[in-house]
């Protein structure tokens, strides 16, 4: 809607400069279609504007912010500009005075409109007060390269439940399209999954997701997992991973981590012993009599005398479980065969 004003208000401007350009007898009567031309090029110039900033699109920034500092900076330009050709331009000339006034409406209205629509870092510091880019939620969220191939952080996109602007550095997607090129086909098909990831999250409405160019001088000779801790404490971020070494990495430089890995398991239902559950066995297990089973979440099942019911579901009285860095496990044992089931 902002947007929308600014426009409005800047072929407004355009058409009120057009009427004192028509009236002004600078331009003269000679010929007497002059006027009306110079009139209707200003407008072109105004849709030309307007639409060559329209093909830019996913941008933004505080908007009162934007408008003040915007203007501040196009009427700063316009006097260095009119100061830079003083000399070359007629000094008290009617076509200097209309020239830097539209001049001043193109520059005021592009430097308006790139901050307003910019998703780039903006800081603005004085003395004791600092303006400083709101970004979305509390802190960004740095994805590394495994935790775009495993996928799962679309699906979690997809819940709403974050707020928090999503960050992919240049760096990760040229290793992720490195994957892609690879001439194994187990590498080549997971770098070809991440990128159908990446697409699939700058496709999203519903989180903010931006892709970051800049290189710090601090990434100089480091590696990818260097370069993400760095950016992730340059932008006071977390570091979304699945690969345990980055996790110890990151936390060695006191950025926060993100392990999608601990959000599943800790999202697992709880189950405590004494509870029953169904389970269908599917394998044998490595102790005598044991038989393994799994939930609908993937959470392994070993039950004591379960070999007997292959491929069968049987009810189960769970008696431990145990929670490793792999996943969590579960030890029950088995009570009665699920006869409805089978």
């Amino acid at each position: 809607m902002a947007l929308i004003v600014l426009r409005f208000v800047f072929v407004m401007v355009a058409v009120g400069l057009g009427f004192q350009l028509i009236q002004s007898p600078s331009l003269g009567n000679d010929p007497a279609y002059l006027p009306w031309l110079v009139f209707i090029g200003l407008l072109l110039l105004s849709g030309a504007v307007i639409g060559a900033d329209m093909l830019v699109r996913r941008k933004q920034l505080d908007t009162v912010s934007a408008v003040y500092i915007g203007l501040l900076v196009g009427l700063f330009l316009t006097y260095i500009l009119r100061l830079a050709f003083s000399s070359l331009l007629p000094e008290k000339s009617d076509f200097t005075h209309w020239a830097m006034l539209v001049l001043g409406m193109v520059l005021c209205y592009v430097c308006i409109s790139f901050l307003l629509q910019t998703k780039d870092d903006f800081r603005f510091i004085i003395p004791y007060v600092e303006f400083v880019k709101e970004v979305k939620g509390l802190k960004p969220y740095i994805l590394d390269t495994s935790v775009v191939i495993d996928g799962r952080i679309a699906d979690v996109v997809d819940t709403r439940i974050l707020d928090n602007q999503l960050i992919m550095p240049r760096f990760v997607i040229s290793e992720l399209q490195a994957v892609a090129d690879s001439s194994d086909k187990l590498r080549r098909s997971r770098g070809r999954r991440g990128l159908d990831i990446l697409n699939r999250l700058s496709n999203a409405t519903d989180v903010d997701f931006k892709i970051y160019d800049r290189e710090l001088p601090e990434f100089a000779g480091q590696t990818v997992d260097l370069k993400l801790v760095l950016l992730a404490k340059y932008l006071q971020g977390k570091v979304v991973t699945n690969d345990y070494n980055l996790n110890k990495v990151a936390r060695l430089h006191g950025v926060g981590v993100i392990n999608l890995n601990d959000l599943a398991n800790a999202l697992k239902p709880i189950v405590l012993p004494g509870e029953t559950l169904e389970v269908r066995i599917v394998k044998q297990g490595e102790e005598q009599g044991q038989g393994v089973g799994y939930l609908d979440d993937g959470t392994m099942i070993v039950v004591e005398g379960g070999r007997d019911f292959i491929n069968k579901n049987v009810k189960i009285a769970v008696t431990s479980v145990l929670q490793t860095s792999a996943g969590r496990m579960i030890f029950g044992r088995a009570e009665s065969l699920a006869t409805a089931k089978v």
